[in-house]
């Protein structure tokens, strides 16, 4: 489990994807001084597990599955990625929960400066939006972010300066793609209220009545 405060940027040094060997390779400092196989790292949002290390880089490998669900697949080497080690269990909480399995993929449509901030818009599909709710929780190649704003097939988030010098944010423009992971909660509820096997007197209209949607 994660909580989408990113640690450090690091940089993609090799990738391979396709036939039966697909793996990333990144560079990084802070979270490889603790490092262990086996661990689990978010690169980009996308929960890989290391399988090889040394002092200036680890390796995992990336199933199809993960390259046809997020963006790691258009990665290339020295491409910048988000890195954030797993929580550990006296750590602080101070993103959301973040299981760093990626829902899809959303479009940058604008980037707009306000102030001191920077707002983003991302378009995506309609199963995805379906969780996305104004001051609800986001995760953006693995950024812990509030939803500012919320249309049919469009959401915003607002930016600040920290956020945007310590992820690759700052390096996104628009028509760049970007990892998106729903709010976890959100969607176990969705498919608590939604499921044919039960009955249940909880609906969304029921939810949004009381406050909750």
């Amino acid at each position: 489990m994660f909580t989408g405060i990113i640690e450090e940027i690091g940089k993609v040094q090799a990738i391979q994807h396709g036939g039966n060997s697909s793996f990333i390779k990144i560079q990084a400092e802070k979270i490889l001084e603790d490092i262990h196989e086996g661990d689990s790292i978010a690169v980009n949002g996308v929960c890989l597990t290391v399988t090889e290390f040394d002092k200036n880089n680890f390796r995992a490998d990336v199933m199809n599955e993960t390259l046809r669900r997020s963006s790691l697949g258009s990665l290339k080497n020295g491409s910048p990625v988000n890195l954030e080690r797993a929580m550990p269990a006296n750590g602080r909480f101070g993103g959301h929960i973040v299981s760093g399995h990626i829902d899809g993929t959303g479009t940058i449509l604008s980037v707009k400066n306000d102030g001191i901030a920077v707002w983003y818009t991302i378009s995506t599909t309609p199963e995805i939006m379906r969780y996305i709710i104004e001051k609800g929780s986001i995760a953006i190649d693995g950024i812990s972010l509030t939803v500012a704003e919320v249309g049919d097939s469009i959401f915003s988030v607002s930016i600040i300066p920290h956020t945007s010098e310590k992820t690759i944010l700052s390096y996104k423009k628009t028509g760049d793609i970007v990892n998106l992971e729903n709010d976890i909660i959100g969607k176990y509820v969705g498919k608590f209220i939604n499921s044919d096997s039960r009955k249940s007197n909880i609906s969304i209209d029921f939810l949004a009545e009381n406050g909750f949607v």
